[in-house]
């Protein structure tokens, strides 16, 4: 694993760029390219995921469906840069890869199909959809001032619950992957074995390779699957060949935004939800990269998050978090730094304009990339359990409540998907998700067992 050896004071620098903090480590750029490459495989699925599932569901052409994946893409990367990199007071400067929140699938599905709506034509519908997101977006800005206390509801009990509920509520995912996704001969053996030999391939090299190759071992999984699965007949390419080589998605594609009132309240709800998980994500990434996530960091983390989101609202693309997938990855490699995240964002907003490029990346079989989340996700979960260390279990026994039911309630949407089939649409953001319903759980049953913390906690003295 590679980590920083200065031990000079974090605002000193050493030939080559490196600092004593982790978080502003630097690397010569092939090194840089190839770290970043990895970051890009493993989160270019989840972003491709969403506009296709949203696309799909409105009943959009293909080619307006193939824009919004482009406009994702785009806009993930301009994302990713503002928040790792940075500028004034907008970004964490962590290395948070930012994609699109699956939490704003529901909803926007759900103001899509409103009957009034949808009287007006799918232009009128996506017009709706982009004002309750350029709204979401402006929202956050405004709110950001406020964020410092967002920390004080996330002690180590809540953070830790929330990234083992993350890393629980994306097995089923990863397990779906390996499976070979939603196909006719979906469990087939050869799917299974694909994914598995993709899982050896990365163990063997954490356990035989040092240094460099060991920092990229999910990536020479990847790559070992995808070959083999191009061997195997078990690749297909045809989406690369239909895509363009070059595509430039202008902004408002489908119209001039309209505000309504309960599509943007519902936007809003999305993104303030998001702030949980992306404040979660920050404050163990912060702890891992050595630079903690204060008051005042949460409050710029949240910022980027309501200017990406309102440049997502105009370029055709969707509220954004923190990629977990990505936090478990520098989780299992040891490389902590925010510019290779950000040369990352920077790939993946050039694979937003090469369309046929995005195309190629997105091919990689289910069974590949759901071979490597098994051990990604049991990371993040066992990230969690390594944040709850310093929980106090032995005196309060209430805290044993806080993670218990947390990840009780994570488990009722997967366990039974229309459990919650009688609650109000506009409310399914909330119930459908388990990772909202979990995180939420943690955090009331927090306040009601143990308090709100105080600010001093969380500030440096």
């Amino acid at each position: 694993m590679e980590t920083s050896s200065t031990s000079v004071p974090p605002s000193a620098a050493i030939p080559g760029g490196i600092t004593s903090c982790p978080a502003d480590e630097r690397f010569p750029l092939p090194r840089m390219l190839i770290l970043s490459l990895q970051h890009l495989c493993v989160m270019i699925s989840g972003t491709v995921a969403v506009p296709f599932i949203i696309g799909s569901a409105l009943g959009l052409a293909p080619r307006e469906i193939a824009m919004l994946i482009s406009a994702g893409l785009f806009t993930c990367g301009i994302a990713t840069v503002i928040q790792s990199v940075g500028f004034w007071k907008f970004g964490i400067r962590l290395p948070l890869m930012q994609g699109v929140t699956f939490a704003s699938v529901t909803p926007i599905i759900a103001i899509g199909t409103d009957p009034i709506l949808a009287s007006a034509g799918p232009a009128a519908i996506m017009q709706a959809i982009y004002g309750a997101i350029i709204a979401a977006g402006l929202f956050a800005l405004i709110a950001a001032p406020f964020a410092a206390h967002l920390i004080r509801l996330l002690p180590p009990v809540v953070v830790g619950s929330v990234l083992a509920v993350i890393g629980v509520s994306l097995m089923p995912v990863a397990i779906q992957h390996v499976m070979g996704g939603y196909v006719a001969d979906a469990g087939a053996p050869r799917y299974i074995a694909l994914a598995f030999g993709v899982l050896v391939v990365i163990l063997l090299v954490n356990r035989l390779a040092r240094g460099f190759l060991a920092n990229i071992a999910i990536l020479v999984g990847l790559g070992v699957g995808l070959l083999a699965a191009t061997l195997g007949g078990m690749a297909d390419f045809s989406a690369v060949n239909q895509a363009s080589w070059v595509a430039v998605t202008p902004p408002f594609f489908f119209g001039a935004p309209s505000f309504h009132l309960v599509p943007v309240l519902t936007m809003c709800l999305v993104v303030t939800i998001t702030w949980v998980e992306s404040a979660g994500g920050a404050i163990l990434v912060g702890d891992i990269a050595g630079r903690p996530a204060r008051g005042q960091d949460i409050g710029n983390l949240i910022r980027a998050d309501g200017i990406s989101t309102l440049i997502g609202g105009v370029f055709n693309a969707f509220p954004y978090t923190a990629f977990s997938e990505n936090i478990a990855l520098i989780n299992i490699t040891g490389v902590k730094s925010r510019w290779v995240v950000g040369l990352a964002g920077l790939l993946l907003a050039c694979l937003g304009l090469f369309p046929k490029l995005s195309a190629l990346v997105a091919s990689l079989p289910k069974p590949v990339v759901g071979g490597a989340g098994l051990m990604m996700f049991g990371v993040l979960f066992a990230a969690g359990v390594k944040t709850l260390k310093v929980v106090d279990f032995d005196t309060d026994l209430r805290n044993f409540l806080v993670v218990g039911l947390s990840l009780g309630a994570a488990m009722i949407p997967i366990a039974s998907p229309d459990f919650f089939h009688f609650m109000p649409d506009w409310s399914r953001v909330v119930f459908d998700s388990s990772v909202v319903l979990g995180a939420n759980t943690a955090i009331i049953l927090n306040l009601l067992f143990n308090g709100i913390s105080p600010l001093d906690d969380h500030e440096p003295s």
